[in-house]
């Protein structure tokens, strides 16, 4: 009975809350919120939880290598079976070690390869390698998937076992399996791996007097940065521009509050439901720098998360055309806990939609004009297409040339 009472003590911390990514930053894509205080569960396990204990004592009088069973291993095995069961991909647990390195990593640490990953279609797939980092160079792509890391295969393993299996100490070396979108065979790709740049924001004038703002992910200094790309556009004279989200896998939910205020007048820019129904709403706030620039912006399959609720936005309140591919879908709000040994599990508790009611998660945002790339050819048709766009609205005279 002691056993049990063990056993449960790792199996009603979920059992309590169970309704559960690789980011630079968290808080949509990863889409982790403030790690929650270590919690103490005073609940009776269910009933149905009684099995557990009729397994335990079998293993201890039965099975073959019954002296050596481990209590700790087997909670820990019983926590990934619970939260397997729910059909949520972003639900995992990392033991103390594990969830030491992830709390290093909010706390600004940013050491690895350098990819934004996710689960697609049962897959660790690559939604982005951040530009200029040792993924990128090392011919990690968009749409990668990633079969194994150091030959341990990723099949089994959760978002975040596969993450912290990938990042590591700069100057350590990473085994990457990757097939490559539309091939076969896959590759292995050794990884230095290096301290991770945080430029989010790159911005140029373009012919025809049209400023292009790529925006690469939305971190903590993103805003600040859209606002100094604003200013630059304004002294250089521009009449319109290009808000490039392609291969943006997301960001901390307040950046992207914040810099698609800098777009819209009022209203909202998302707000989340969770598991009971009940909604919070994130407003757009005041003093925006760009709300009457002419715009248009770009996604692709590859855009997701906070580039999503940027997207949605934009289109809901009928700011700008948006154009290129539907986006990744991926808008779900994960919270992460930590456990009695240090351990901890992540899972998700609630779900993002735009102002109009489109479920962002499993969706993804369709643009309003679709215009696909053709990867055999070197002109970028999108934004051909999203300059051609601008040029229709400033008038033929200021029509840019690309």
């Amino acid at each position: 009975m002691n056993k049990l009472r063990l056993f449960g003590t790792y199996l009603v911390v979920m059992a309590v809350g169970a309704v559960l990514a690789l980011a630079v930053n968290y808080v949509i894509q990863g889409t982790f919120n403030t790690p929650e205080p270590e919690i103490e569960s005073s609940a009776e396990l269910p009933t149905e939880f009684g099995r557990l204990g009729e397994v335990l004592d079998l293993l201890e009088k039965e099975h073959i290598d019954r002296s050596t069973l481990n209590d700790t291993d087997m909670g820990s095995g019983a926590i990934r079976g619970m939260l397997a069961s729910l059909n949520d991909p972003y639900a995992s647990y990392l033991d103390p070690q594990r969830f030491g390195e992830e709390e290093s990593k909010i706390q600004g640490v940013f050491e690895g390869i350098g990819a934004q990953v996710s689960i697609r279609d049962n897959h660790l797939t690559v939604i982005a390698p951040l530009p200029d980092t040792p993924a990128e160079r090392a011919g990690i792509r968009a749409g990668d998937v990633i079969l194994e890391v150091n030959g341990e295969s990723t099949e089994h393993l959760s978002l975040q076992e596969a993450v912290s299996l990938i990042r590591g100490e700069r100057g350590t070396t990473v085994n990457l399996l990757v097939r490559h979108a539309n091939q076969v065979d896959p590759v292995l790709i050794p990884i230095v791996r290096g301290e991770i740049p945080l430029e989010t924001v790159r911005f140029s004038m373009l012919d025809g007097d049209i400023g292009y703002l790529q925006i690469s992910s939305f971190a903590s200094t993103t805003n600040d940065h859209v606002k100094e790309a604003v200013e630059e556009y304004r002294n250089a004279g521009g009449r319109g521009m290009v808000v490039d989200l392609r291969y943006n896998p997301g960001g901390l939910l307040g950046v992207v509050v914040d810099v698609t205020s800098q777009f819209l007048e009022d209203g909202l820019v998302t707000y989340e439901l969770d598991g009971l129904g009940n909604r919070r709403e994130w407003e757009v706030r005041s003093g925006g720098t760009a709300r009457d620039i002419p715009m248009v912006v770009l996604v692709n399959q590859y855009s997701a998360s906070a580039s999503e609720v940027f997207a949605g936005a934009i289109i809901d309140h009928n700011r700008a055309p948006v154009v290129g591919e539907s986006t990744f879908g991926k808008g779900s709000v994960n919270t992460r806990h930590r456990l009695s040994d240090g351990s901890g599990v992540y899972y998700t508790i609630a779900r993002w939609y735009t102002p109009n009611g489109t479920l962002i998660e499993g969706s993804g945002i369709t643009p309003t004009i679709e215009a696909v790339n053709d990867p055999e050819s070197e002109t970028d048709l999108q934004l051909q297409q999203a300059l051609e766009l601008l040029g229709g609205q400033l008038g033929p005279a200021s029509q840019p040339q690309f």
